[in-house]
């Protein structure tokens, strides 16, 4: 099942995605599904250009990301995947939905996509084991942790290279549940493919980050896990339109911008 949260110029609302690829209809639920129980109120409406879906999801209290999760991405980054999985932290702040534009930070030059699946949490979350981390997970979306790549470089924390207001695109909607395990991760500027990897190459799976996370914080509802990026990270500039597609899921488009 697919979950959007949309707005048509007025409050933002929650609402069941039905429909095939080009003509989907929006099911309007009443409330907040993620932290309460949405029941349909029987409006249909046509995603339609009159219709501006956003982030699906505005976590309340965090995201974590995991880092060099993909062996190739880690050897393009100049290292090896490292003995433990490296994670950081983004603010809520940086979260952008569909077609809102990615805002070049002033102090980059070289600011690039990273492609990615994301897991949304459905319930407070803390110690599970990988068997049973399936139970705390809501959904997945795309996302793209867009990093300033020579500021990161520069530093030893990430902030200013991972943490500025827009750098996290999510969307266009929360699937519940994927076909299978293994789904492409593809990222494209300009309609041009730069980036696709397999989630079975991750070297920590959904279900084990899942319950390594919730080992160094308790996990609430509406957190957000970032995987990781496959290879092919590349450099976004003023102009172009950034892609990240899931395989099952669909496809989060941005405009890049940087103001003058």
């Amino acid at each position: 099942m697919r979950i959007a949260r949309f707005t048509t110029g007025a409050e933002p609302q929650y609402a069941i995605v039905d429909g095939e690829p080009g003509a989907e209809e929006l099911v309007v639920l009443t409330g907040d599904p993620m932290y309460t129980p949405g029941t349909v109120t029987g409006e249909r409406i046509k995603l339609t250009e009159d219709v501006r879906l956003l982030a699906p999801v505005i976590p309340r209290s965090k995201i974590v990301c995991l880092g060099k999760n993909y062996a190739e991405h880690a050897k393009e980054m100049g290292g090896e995947v490292p003995d433990m999985p490296l994670l950081f932290l983004k603010p809520n702040t940086a979260v952008v939905g569909p077609d809102d534009p990615i805002v070049l930070p002033h102090y980059a030059e070289d600011v690039q996509l990273e492609a990615e699946l994301a897991i949304v949490i459905s319930r407070v979350c803390k110690d599970v084991s990988p068997e049973n981390a399936e139970q705390y997970i809501y959904g997945f979306t795309c996302a793209n942790d867009v990093t300033a790549r020579d500021v990161q470089r520069q530093e030893n924390q990430w902030f200013r290279g991972k943490a500025f207001d827009t750098s996290l695109p999510l969307g266009p909607w929360i699937e519940t549940e994927l076909a299978h395990d293994d789904v492409h991760v593809v990222g494209r500027i300009n309609g041009e493919e730069v980036q696709k990897g397999h989630t079975a190459d991750m070297v920590t799976d959904v279900a084990t980050v899942v319950s390594l996370v919730s080992e160094v914080t308790t996990l609430l509802p509406g957190d957000v896990i970032l995987t990781g990026t496959p290879a092919g990270v590349t450099t976004i500039n003023h102009g172009d339109v950034v892609e990240v597609e899931v395989e099952d899921l669909g496809v989060l488009r941005n405009p890049v911008l940087r103001r003058q």
